[in-house]
C-alpha cells in the first residue's frame, strides 16, 4: 500500500514537472545549473567555448573574456558579449 502511494506521488510529480516545462506560461527551461549541477554546466560551457575558438567562430579576445568568466564561476552568453561591444559572439568583429 505504501509503495503504491509513493509510486503514484512520483508519477504525479513527474507529470506536473513535464507539463510545467512545456506550457506557454513557462518562459524558458530551467538553467543547466539546476538540472545537472553548477560544475557540469560550467564544464559544458567551457567545452562549447573551446569548440567555438577551434573552429574560428570567436576571436581571441572573446575567448579570453569567456574563459575568465568561467574561471570565476559565471557562464557568459553571447548577449553579454554584445553589450561589451564585441559583436554577437559568433564571428569576430
Amino acid at each position: 500500500m505504501a509503495i503504491a502511494v509513493l509510486l503514484t506521488a512520483l508519477v504525479i510529480g513527474l507529470a506536473y514537472d513535464s507539463a510545467r516545462l512545456i506550457t506557454i506560461s513557462e518562459k524558458r527551461c530551467p538553467p543547466l545549473a539546476r538540472l545537472r549541477g553548477r560544475k557540469a554546466a560550467l564544464r559544458s560551457a567551457e567545452a562549447w567555448c573551446v569548440g567555438l575558438r577551434l573552429n574560428g567562430r570567436i576571436d581571441a579576445g572573446i575567448y579570453q573574456r569567456r574563459m575568465a568568466a568561467l574561471a570565476r564561476g559565471h557562464r557568459v552568453t553571447s548577449a553579454e558579449n554584445s553589450r561589451n561591444g564585441s559583436g554577437h559572439g559568433r564571428f569576430p568583429p
